[in-house]
């Protein structure tokens, strides 16, 4: 399959700065997308892709700092480049603990500017493709009965299958065809590749999640 292509993202509201900035990007490879405010970027959307932001923290409407909590308010990913001709310490300490790669004041060198998109879209790409092996196997999950979720709940602890059969109130054999099939739909290869994706999925021990 291709790979969605990276985006870097530009939000400034001064078109000169938005434009020079864009040509920058662009001279080194990226694919880039200039917007004038946070409203043009949430009537967008975001790519599909591996994405970086590089924010103006002061803008019209919502500021960089007012957007950048708004979205972790939501628990969106988004890796945010700051830039800013009015920076201070206060500011950038606030940028830097809200989970900024960079907080560049202006005039920044071009090169700080790249190295921190370069780490923003890598860090994302991977963001990317850990949320796409977790649903994978949330889907496996998913496709679990009720009670071969709790039977996996109990075998990722280490209970045994008679002890399973005791909890549960059936037979032994039972527990192993539901072990069986949990391994398979699972697709888990052995038990510790099975307690790991149960961490995964945050599944408390002896709980069988959205059973």
């Amino acid at each position: 399959m291709t790979e969605v292509p990276a985006t870097t993202i530009v939000i400034d509201d001064d078109p000169a700065i938005r434009e020079a900035l864009g040509s920058l990007l662009r001279s080194v490879g990226f694919d880039v997308k200039l917007l004038a405010s946070v409203d043009d970027f949430l009537k967008s959307g975001r790519p599909n892709g591996p994405t970086c932001l590089v924010l103006d923290v002061r803008l019209p409407g919502q500021s960089g700092l007012e957007f950048q909590r708004e979205l972790s308010r939501r628990n969106i990913q988004l890796p945010i480049v700051f830039i800013t001709g009015h920076g201070d310490i206060p500011m950038s300490v606030q940028a830097m603990k809200g989970g900024a790669i960079e907080f560049l004041t202006k005039p920044f060198r071009e090169q700080d500017l790249l190295d921190a998109v370069h780490v923003g879209l890598a860090r994302d790409r991977v963001w990317l493709e850990n949320e796409k092996a977790l649903a994978t196997v949330r889907a496996r999950f998913d496709s679990l009965t009720p009670r071969e979720r709790e039977v996996m709940a109990m075998v990722v602890i280490g209970r045994l299958n008679k002890q399973i059969a005791a909890d549960l109130g059936v037979s032994e054999i039972t527990v192993k065809v539901h072990r069986s099939q949990v391994m398979q739909k699972m697709r888990a290869k052995s038990l510790p590749e099975l307690a790991l994706m149960a961490d995964k999925l945050k599944l408390e021990p002896g709980k069988p999640q959205g059973s």
